[in-house]
């Protein structure tokens, strides 16, 4: 257990973070899914850019990784692509 104040208010703090962090992952998961369903290329051409912003959003708060929104990007234009 922490033995100072600054300590256990890190551990408050670290916390919230981790909260808030998961639902904005989780959003971003249930949006690439919704996303993945859809077998309408007009559907999916309107749906994509709102996507492309959640995951650039999602890298810039560190919640995933730069190269793997490139990654998630990539494939999804892929998929927008071969429908």
């Amino acid at each position: 257990m922490a033995n100072h104040k600054s300590a256990l208010k890190r551990i408050r703090s670290d916390e919230k973070k981790r909260i808030h962090r998961r639902y904005y992952a989780k959003t971003l998961r249930n949006a690439i899914r919704e996303f993945r369903r859809l077998e309408s290329k007009g559907e999916a051409e309107k749906q994509l850019p709102k996507l492309v912003k959640m995951i650039d959003k999602n890298a810039t708060r560190h919640i995933i990784h730069k190269n793997k929104a490139s990654n998630l990007k990539s494939s999804l234009m892929r998929q927008l692509n071969n429908m």
